[in-house]
């Protein structure tokens, strides 16, 4: 059975911490939807400037977290600032920590699990920007390039991605229990 994985996202995401995993994932053979708030498509922003265009599959009207076997945030400064305000997308993440299914989420994207109300207790990493924020929010921050804890993945830097897309899909394959 092909794996149906969620990249929830919206306009200012970072273009390679989307593109890489999807890449990644259907490398892999899985299934990857861009889920967003609206229809057409959103732009990423490239290190410094806006970038490529991607399209949407399906927005969070159409779709809810029993529709797939796991959820990847991008991070981004932009996008999770816009995500973690809307409740949809918070009902959308916490579904899949109810249904204990595997999270992955890179940098800035760990503040959508703050906002979700998924951090506390759990080992996470992120961009240094983001450490204060999840510490506060109870999670236990790790300088490590990636961290797992149970079937949450988080990833720091840009640089970390290859480490982050392995470990990603061994928890979605259901290799790993850290």
């Amino acid at each position: 059975m092909i794996k149906k994985v969620a990249i929830l996202a919206t306009s200012g995401f970072e273009e390679s911490e989307l593109r890489s995993p999807k890449e990644y994932l259907e490398k892999e053979g899985f299934t990857a939807h861009i889920v967003s708030l609206k229809k057409g498509s959103i732009k990423s922003w490239n290190l410094k400037d806006w970038g490529k265009d991607y399209p949407v599959d399906f927005t969070l009207n159409e779709v809810t977290s029993k529709d797939y076997d796991a959820l990847v945030l991008p991070g981004c400064a932009i996008n999770p600032d816009k995500l973690r305000t809307e409740e949809n997308a918070m009902t959308f993440v916490k579904g899949f920590f109810n249904e204990k299914k595997p999270v992955a989420a890179f940098a800035e994207g760990t503040h959508i699990l703050i906002n979700a109300e998924v951090v506390k207790g759990r080992q996470v990493t992120s961009d240094l920007s983001t450490k204060r924020d999840l510490v506060n929010a109870g999670a236990i921050w790790k300088d490590q390039e990636v961290v797992v804890d149970k079937g949450l993945v988080t990833g720091q830097t840009i640089k970390d991605l290859p480490t982050f897309n392995k470990r990603m899909v061994e928890e979605i394959k259901g290799k790993m229990y850290s």
